[in-house]
């Protein structure tokens, strides 16, 4: 009886160690899934030099890579699951936070001008009151839509008196170009390559409206691998200082992935792309928080909304030393 009662004991152990190192292995991260853009130079930077593969290697973590074509698609995969770290501008990720994606803003790969507002030569828009009526495209949920919803507000207008075309960004540039719509509400390298091969014309500018390009976890992610996000960040972190000390090879790099001659993402990197800063803090927030209160007076956010209890749980600093 001793012998059959030890024997079972031995069983419930080995059961529960067999359950517990299951469970170990449900947690145990084999694949890290980030996306890329083209409107975030420092990720090609990371990708094209395989930083995140020679970091992760020995921990026999795979990298996978996304492209995102645009905030709104950034936001898209990580609520879906299908990114654990999204490039996106700073008011986007605010209204995606809003309307209930699970995400966390954790560091910051650029300061851009990467939006204004432009039209074909001979449209007649100068201003944006001349908006009035028009056609204009944007990608909704993107800095650049944002962009368009604050000018026009400062112009006394609202999108009721513009009729918006929801395309993503190259389609937009395209539509404009072939004369679809009278304006686009822009994004580079494709602004850029507008201005220069198509002859369009950027017609209202607003750096200080750009809202920051930031890096998003998923929060579920992020609570449960803090070292993993941390690592990640300073592997980020390489990516931007060699993009700072490597200008011309990071402009390759654009060329390569774009496709766009080399004059074109020199503007962009040259004119508009600010990529000193990385740490993610009260400059972002009172940016963030400047456009979620200018979307909520435009009835994008609704007005029971707190947009700055929503800003606050939006950016998450507690990893920004990995990124110093």
């Amino acid at each position: 009886m001793k012998f059959l009662h030890r024997a079972k004991t031995l069983l419930a152990i080995g059961y529960a160690l067999t359950l517990a190192s299951a469970a170990h292995a449900a947690d145990k991260v084999t694949e890290i899934k980030i996306d890329w853009a083209t409107y975030n130079p420092v990720s090609l930077a990371l990708k094209e030099n395989g930083i995140l593969e020679k970091e992760f290697e020995k921990d026999g973590i795979a990298i996978r890579w996304v492209q995102s074509l645009g905030s709104n698609k950034a936001l898209e995969f990580l609520n879906a699951g299908s990114i654990d770290f999204g490039s996106t501008a700073g008011a986007a990720a605010l209204v995606g936070r809003i309307n209930g994606n699970p995400i966390k803003s954790i560091y910051v790969y650029s300061r851009p001008e990467w939006t204004a507002l432009v039209t074909r030569k001979d449209t007649g828009i100068n201003t944006v009151a001349d908006l009035k009526g028009k056609r204009v495209a944007a990608t909704r949920g993107t800095d650049p839509h944002i962009f368009l919803i604050r000018a026009l507000q400062e112009a006394g207008l609202t999108e009721k008196d513009v009729t918006v075309v929801v395309l993503q960004h190259g389609d937009g540039k395209a539509a404009l170009i072939r004369g679809d719509v009278d304006a686009w509400a822009g994004l580079d390298p494709l602004m850029a390559s507008a201005e220069l091969e198509n002859e369009a014309k950027v017609f209202y500018r607003n750096a200080a409206a750009n809202t920051w390009g930031v890096l998003n976890a998923r929060e579920a992610f992020a609570n449960e691998h803090p070292e993993i996000v941390k690592r990640v960040l300073a592997a980020y972190e390489k990516a931007r200082e060699w993009s700072l000390s490597h200008p011309e090879d990071l402009r390759k790099l654009l060329v390569t992935a774009t496709k766009l001659p080399d004059g074109v993402i020199a503007k962009q990197l040259g004119e508009r792309t600010d990529l000193t800063h990385s740490t993610i803090g009260q400059p972002q927030k009172d940016t963030i928080l400047a456009a979620g209160i200018a979307l909520q007076k435009a009835g994008i956010i609704k007005p029971d909304v707190d947009v700055s209890a929503a800003t606050d749980a939006l950016i998450d600093t507690k990893f920004s030393t990995a990124a110093n």
